[in-house]
């Protein structure tokens, strides 16, 4: 209590809605493109929500550091590009459960860890960009379906971008959610009164194509977009938390609620760096305040998860997708500099991105997993060749 601030606490409180805020669609139609209906929706918000709020508590509380969790935003962006597998959304579930075990064993088992350190960073981000395409796109492709709500929502998003760039995304989400209402407000039940999430149970159905086509891609991407990122965040402002303590934690959470819906958690980057800087407080050892504070946020914020999930499901999904792809464009943006900026890396890189964004399938396995595997296996080819 003697390192309590009301400026950490309503810095946390603030990263808790604009991390909530500017993804939210995101997981929503990513779980919806994997064969979850409303109520499944609602529990996996539920039990993700609870899952990022326990881990940034436990995580900052032991080691005084601002340790800040989130969904993998990026992955729930590769399930909304692969769409349903064999076994439908029990086998999504399946491959929640085990990306979070392999998360686990990346954090005791140096080969596994070693082995996700050793894709190279240009073919990751170049995989990343390649999943992320779609959804930018999305945004423009609105302007032909409904021309004046999404010009509105891109206005007021490069309006914000200029006078308040945190709330550039959660603005330009709050105007397609007014759209929504106004569309569909006495339809699909919303006008039916505020519902609180209720736990739902599916159970993991393992297949051998969820777990090159959804697991597996999802692993690389929340290790290497997110957790590897997320660690590095903290670092830059002076923190160097103890990674096998933080995958450990975050790998055992999602294992745990992955049987309700809950999608995987991991190291947060672009919230790190809100509650790490000067913002939540003039004194680095008492910014932990802050990402405490956003876990207990994000834990509140689970009651909204049955209103979101109907509200969203309800609505036209061009305007789903413009609001979720405003959300990615900067990171779109930096996967394809890293990606790209090495001269030598460019043509792997450039590949792995062009088979991901194809959506080429084959052997049930989708284009994310053929990506990194093409790019990673021409880059070895013209290493060895030279």
């Amino acid at each position: 209590m003697a390192d309590f601030s009301a400026q950490a606490l309503i810095q946390g409180l603030i990263v808790a809605i604009v991390g909530y805020a500017s993804s939210v669609a995101i997981v929503i139609k990513g779980l919806a493109a994997v064969g979850a209906g409303a109520d499944e929706i609602g529990s996996a918000l539920l039990f993700v929500g609870l899952a990022m709020g326990i881990a940034s508590i436990l995580l900052s509380l032991r080691s005084g550091m601002p340790v800040s969790v989130a969904w993998t935003t990026p992955g729930m962006a590769l399930l909304a590009g692969t769409g349903t597998v064999a076994g439908g959304f029990g086998a999504a579930v399946g491959a929640f459960a085990a990306v979070g075990l392999l998360i686990v064993l990346a954090a005791f088992w140096r080969p596994l860890a070693a082995l996700v350190a050793a894709i190279p960073k240009s073919i990751a981000n170049a995989m990343l960009a390649g999943i992320l395409l779609k959804l930018c796109l999305a945004p423009f492709l609105a302007l032909r379906e409904t021309p004046v709500t999404a010009f509105a929502i891109l206005a007021v998003w490069l309006v914000m971008l200029r006078v308040a760039r945190l709330w550039a995304v959660p603005a330009a989400v709050m105007v397609a959610l007014a759209a929504i209402v106004l569309q569909t407000g006495g339809q699909a039940g919303i006008s039916g009164g505020f519902a609180l999430p209720r736990p739902v149970p599916v159970l993991p159905v393992f297949t051998i194509e969820a777990l090159f086509s959804l697991a597996l891609p999802l692993f690389v991407v929340t290790m290497a977009s997110q957790n590897i990122t997320g660690l590095a965040v903290l670092a830059t402002f002076g923190y160097r938390h103890p990674a096998r303590e933080g995958l450990a934690v975050t790998g055992l959470l999602s294992a745990l609620t992955a049987p309700f819906g809950a999608p995987t958690i991991n190291y947060a980057a672009i919230t790190a760096a809100l509650c790490a800087g000067s913002d939540a407080h003039p004194d680095p050892a008492r910014r932990y305040v802050a990402a405490v504070f956003s876990g207990i946020g994000y834990i509140l914020l689970v009651v909204l998860a049955a209103a979101a999930a109907r509200l969203v499901l309800a609505a036209s999904p061009a305007l789903i997708e413009a609001a979720a792809g405003l959300a990615l464009v900067a990171a779109f943006g930096g996967a394809i500099k890293a990606a790209t900026e090495d001269e030598a890396e460019r043509l792997p890189a450039l590949l792995t991105f062009l088979v991901t964004a194809s959506g080429f399938s084959a052997f049930g396995i989708g284009g994310a997993f053929w990506g990194l595997v093409l790019g990673w296996g021409v880059r070895a080819a013209f290493r060895a060749g030279g």
